[in-house]
């Protein structure tokens, strides 16, 4: 009861909101929202982001050696899993298999494009851990003003959307923080860094500097958990 109440007070309503007026401002303006105006705002946002990334490499008491350890074996662990190749096919598979009406295909579109991807794994983590929600509250501007552009396109699909997004970023953010009470400090810490550096990885890719395969990181922000026991 406690997690359902921290979800229902956590940023993954305020993502679903913000989708939700998003999707609504889009369907009204129609065609209006020009993509020079669509960039730009993105490009804020991806700045934004990168704040957010360094900002959260500063903790107390870090190991290094087990921040390197858990991106080597972590990033071993993603390549040979292929996890953003295995996420990419099923993402099209689902793309293909719906695409039939303007509402289901604004409604897909806009599930892979708020639900496939690294920031909401990160920021739910980060938000049920240590209860910061900053990521998450990017992320939900972010989607936002992507859901505006998207419900120019494709109507009102996109607002429905909003559905599985609350319902992964919730659930994640539950896992968490029913987890959390059986870490150390040092283990949420580690975790905290790890993860800000993978948001600084997403914020240059949304900045188009780099072309990181993010999702194949993602192993790295658990592996604080076994290599603080060891070291």
């Amino acid at each position: 009861m406690i997690c359902l109440i921290q979800i229902l007070k956590s940023s993954a309503v305020v993502n679903f909101i913000l989708i939700v007026i998003g999707s609504l401002i889009g369907v009204l303006f129609n065609r209006r929202i020009s993509e020079r105006l669509n960039k730009i705002l993105v490009t804020g946002m991806s700045l934004s982001v990168l704040y957010i990334g360094i900002s959260g490499l500063i903790a107390d008491d870090i190991n290094v050696l087990t921040v390197v350890l858990s991106f080597a074996v972590g990033s071993l662990l993603g390549e040979l899993l292929n996890l953003d190749k295995h996420i990419n096919t099923l993402a099209e598979k689902v793309e293909n298999r719906f695409n039939g009406t303007k509402i289901s295909e604004g409604f897909v579109t806009g599930t892979l494009v708020f639900c496939v991807g690294a920031m909401l794994i990160v920021g739910s983590i980060r938000s049920g851990l240590s209860g910061d929600n900053t990521t998450l509250y990017s992320k939900s501007l972010i989607d936002g003003i992507t859901a505006a552009a998207f419900a120019s396109t494709f109507g009102i699909g996109v607002m429905f959307s909003a559905i599985p997004v609350l319902i992964l970023e919730g659930g994640l953010t539950m896992i968490a923080a029913a987890v959390q009470p059986v870490l150390t400090t040092e283990v949420v810490n580690h975790m905290s860094v790890v993860g800000s550096l993978l948001i600084v990885s997403i914020a240059l890719n949304m900045l188009e500097i780099t072309k990181i395969k993010i999702l194949n990181l993602i192993p790295s922000i658990f592996l604080p958990l076994i290599f603080c026991m060891i070291l």
